[in-house]
């Protein structure tokens, strides 16, 4: 049974995850911890539950679910797996980091590049890659099928969507990931995005005033 801890670091208030099961075998998703402080707190939980990191996972490269890579790579010595069409992403966010207050970003390159046919196994799990370009050209999402719990990244957020309005967004492309892979799932997978509350898919096909599938023509 998967345990998951959620952080929310920077001044985007992005949210990080901490994923372990019954093994103590853990990745993390979207390090977004740059301050000390806030690396402290990722830290310290990961000594206290005495897990091995795996992996370090990204949805997306957007600068605010980065800045914690170097850190965690540095101190935990684990790869970093992202999309192979996220790369252009990472390698941008160097040039464009100061320019939110970021300046001491530091780059790191992805250790392997992933594609949707890939698993992400780590101890007695395994995950299936969804590819949900929209928000960012090379964004997925993570689901687990047996415990029914997707990280959506910033697609899909309790009431909302992710922002179509930086380089490579696209708001058809957006809804068109969400209503054709995440509203696919059962009801009552669990979503956990990277911005804000968990929500369900049942919940979002009936209220979400973005995309739910009474708004569909």
């Amino acid at each position: 049974m998967l345990s998951i801890q959620t952080f929310t670091f920077n001044a985007f208030a992005e949210n990080t995850y901490v994923v372990f099961d019954e093994t103590s075998e853990a990745v993390i998703i979207d390090p977004g911890c740059y301050a000390r402080s806030e690396q402290h707190e990722l830290s310290s939980f990961i000594e206290e539950k005495k897990l091995n990191l795996n992996y370090i996972l990204s949805t997306h490269s957007h600068v605010d679910h980065v800045l914690g890579n170097d850190f965690v790579k540095d101190k935990y010595k684990v790869p970093l797996l992202i999309y192979e069409l996220d790369e252009p992403q990472l390698r941008a966010v160097k040039n464009y980091a100061p320019l939110y207050g970021f300046d001491a970003y530091r780059e790191v390159l992805p250790d392997r590049l992933l594609t949707e046919k890939d698993r992400i196994q780590f101890g007695n799990t395994v995950w299936k890659i969804f590819f949900l370009p929209g928000h960012a050209p090379g964004h997925i999402g993570f689901y687990d099928e047996q415990e029914k719990i997707i990280f959506s990244g910033d697609v899909l957020f309790a009431g909302s969507i992710g922002r179509t309005d930086l380089p490579g967004g696209n708001f058809d492309t957006l809804i068109e990931s969400i209503h054709k892979k995440l509203f696919a799932l059962p009801d009552e997978t669990i979503v956990y995005p990277g911005h804000g509350p968990i929500t369900t898919i049942g919940e979002e096909k009936i209220s979400n005033p973005f995309c739910a599938l009474s708004l569909i023509q």
